[in-house]
């Protein structure tokens, strides 16, 4: 059995690679949905297998806060009891606060760092056993990776770790014929833009006229992860940062 492997599936970037992913696979035989929102992942796999979908693929709904560690073991020991091999992991979970650094509290900092950082590493780290020559993983980062962001100093250095990670990780996976592609998307137009300004400040006009739509980042980063693209970045504005500062972050 080959299963595909979806954090923060119950909104946002993760709602939609699963969405988009549940309409592409057809080597795969399930797709396990992971999120801490039981409801609002039983109301997706409600949708990606109703009739009106005419989906195929089996889904598998894991309410789990992959932060929690005790939790995370558990579900190392399902991969190990279940042997699935796994085709595609796709790590979306992350969240981010905007605002000066001192004006944070000790929790949401933590938070940042233990979802970004802590819990992408340990579930790549437990999935990859299961995967083999073919199988794709996909790490969502972000154009925060590319340069320090002011405003925002906590949340862009776990995705410079995540870009990092994945470029390293990618190197070393090569000759097992595993892919490492990390998106890279600017704002896009998912709860996370609400959930980052809500406290401590507003977004500018330039990030709010750059702001694309899930949809597309995700189509992209699914095209370029089958040609095995080391980096997926979606938007001109995007694309010109990454090579204005490309030579900095190899």
């Amino acid at each position: 059995m080959n299963i595909a492997i979806i954090t923060g599936a119950s909104s946002g970037m993760g709602r939609e690679f699963a969405r988009q992913l549940a309409a592409s696979l057809t080597k795969t035989d399930e797709i396990w949905l992971l999120a801490r929102k039981r409801n609002a992942l039983e109301e997706l796999a409600y949708e990606l297998t109703s009739d009106r979908h005419k989906h195929m693929i089996k889904i598998r709904t894991i309410a789990i806060d992959i932060t929690d560690e005790r939790k995370l073991a558990r579900f190392a020991e399902v991969l190990m009891i279940r042997n699935a091999g796994i085709s595609v992991l796709v790590n979306c979970a992350g969240m981010g606060i905007y605002g000066a650094f001192e004006a944070q509290s000790r929790d949401e900092i933590t938070e940042t760092v233990r979802l970004n950082v802590l819990a992408l590493t340990q579930m790549t780290k437990f999935c990859l056993p299961y995967m083999k020559k073919g199988s794709r993983i996909i790490q969502l980062a972000s154009g925060s990776a590319f340069l320090p962001q002011s405003g925002f100093a906590v949340y862009a250095a776990s995705k410079a770790y995540v870009y990092s990670f994945g470029k390293a990780l990618r190197k070393e996976l090569k000759p097992k014929g595993i892919s490492v592609t990390i998106v890279c998307p600017g704002p896009v137009k998912t709860p996370f833009l609400k959930h980052a300004y809500g406290r401590y400040g507003k977004m500018n006009l330039i990030k709010k006229l750059t702001t694309a739509k899930p949809e597309k980042v995700v189509k992209k980063a699914l095209q370029d992860s089958k040609k095995k693209k080391a980096v997926s970045i979606y938007g001109l504005s995007m694309k010109l940062l990454y090579q204005a500062t490309r030579g900095m972050i190899r």
